[in-house]
């Protein structure tokens, strides 16, 4: 048997992976400022977290949820506590897009809507209702259309205004595009969504996959807005590599049993790999490390020829060039060894670095970016 073909691969094949550095094969060290998507947290094979995943997998590592997990509980609590969300409750999933795909469901639940409003260049996963909130017609098959989704242009407030109604069942948006270029939208757009939502009854999803926990330099992104969404999804940092998944819902959504369900989610592996990153999170306050280094990187770039605009907050950043960024990356990653991201388009350059990245790593890639875009500059 042979696998599906649907990655396009590096030719290269990691064995060993500490902090914000992996190591292929052949011994050669690479710089890691895309973490998996997102992925790598707290940086790769922190001890702390081998630690409480290898005491819990010489305990328990699996039963499925109808019995009591006391580690649930804690997560939840620990979560709360981190994130300001301690009145909301949480359900526990596998993957970014069963949050999604649970948080519609949920809104649809709360006030029997089916209608959505998603954004232009957005991206909330590859399942079926995630997927119809996707804007990106080549990743849907026509299964996947027949959904009641509609497009808005972001931070436009007009459109926004115009075409929610009374009939409309969620609102769905990332507190930072992602894969759509690393957009933000404005603080003044998220209150509008905020208000407009609550007058009509309309729940307001906030995807927090790529953003959260984290990585903007707040726990979650939109609270720069200072807005309080009714349910809130996150994925990606939450288990540093670990499949592990949340919903933080508000207290106004009810439960009822069978609503919603998962087997492998909230599995006690999971909750010792999610609680290990809150506790390093917290403990080495790395929070204010994202939005240390992600201002000096955003500031840096912002003067280099060559870049066209740099957006972003934290140590979520896209850096987009005047010309196409797919030479860029190539020579990043092969003459420099430095792993980076792209987002939608061939011009801007995705960075999703560890939390825990340093000031010699952020030089070591702001002067390997200033070599190449100089070298193409003298180019051209």
């Amino acid at each position: 048997m042979n696998l599906f073909d649907v990655y396009p691969l590096f030719d290269i094949t990691p064995v060993k992976a500490e902090g914000a550095f992996i190591w292929d094969e052949k011994g050669i060290k690479y710089l890691d400022l895309y973490g998996g998507h997102a992925v790598i947290s707290i940086g790769h094979s922190h001890p702390h977290y081998v630690k409480k995943l290898t005491e819990q997998l010489n305990q328990i590592a699996f039963y499925s949820n109808a019995v009591k997990m006391p580690l649930q509980n804690l997560l939840a609590e620990q979560l709360g506590k981190l994130s300001g969300y301690t009145d909301y409750n949480l359900f526990l999933c596998n993957s970014g897009t069963e949050a999604n795909e649970n948080a519609l469901k949920l809104a649809s639940f709360h006030n029997g809507r089916k209608r959505v409003i998603a954004f232009t260049d957005s991206f909330h996963g590859r399942t079926s209702l995630s997927l119809g909130a996707t804007d990106d017609a080549k990743l849907s098959a026509n299964i996947n259309k027949d959904h009641e989704v509609i497009f808005l242009p972001m931070n436009d407030e007009a459109a926004f205004k115009n075409a929610i109604n009374e009939t409309v069942c969620a609102v769905i948006i990332e507190g930072i595009q992602g894969v759509g270029g690393i957009n933000v939208p404005s603080n003044e757009f998220l209150k509008t969504i905020e208000s407009e939502c609550n007058k009509l009854g309309v729940v307001l999803i906030l995807d927090e996959i790529q953003s959260g926990y984290g990585r903007s330099g707040k726990f979650f992104a939109h609270q720069y807005s200072g807005i309080k969404p009714h349910i809130i999804t996150t994925a990606k940092g939450m288990g540093n590599g670990f499949p592990v998944a949340g919903v933080l819902i508000h207290p106004d959504i009810k439960a009822k049993h069978g609503m919603l369900g998962t087997t492998f989610g909230g599995n006690y592996l999971a909750c010792a790999a999610s609680l290990s990153v809150l506790e390093v999170i917290e403990s080495e306050n790395l929070i204010s490390n994202a939005l240390q280094i992600g201002n000096f990187i955003l500031s840096e770039v912002s003067k280099m020829d060559g870049v066209k605009n740099v957006r972003g907050l934290g140590l979520m950043i896209g850096i987009e060039t005047a010309g196409d960024a797919t030479l860029i990356r190539k020579k990043l990653l092969q003459d420099e060894k430095i792993f980076t991201g792209f987002s939608s388009g061939k011009n801007t350059i995705r960075l999703l670095p560890p939390l825990n990245i340093g000031m010699n790593e952020a030089k070591l890639f702001l002067n390997a970016l200033n070599k190449i875009l100089q070298e193409q500059l003298i180019a051209n």
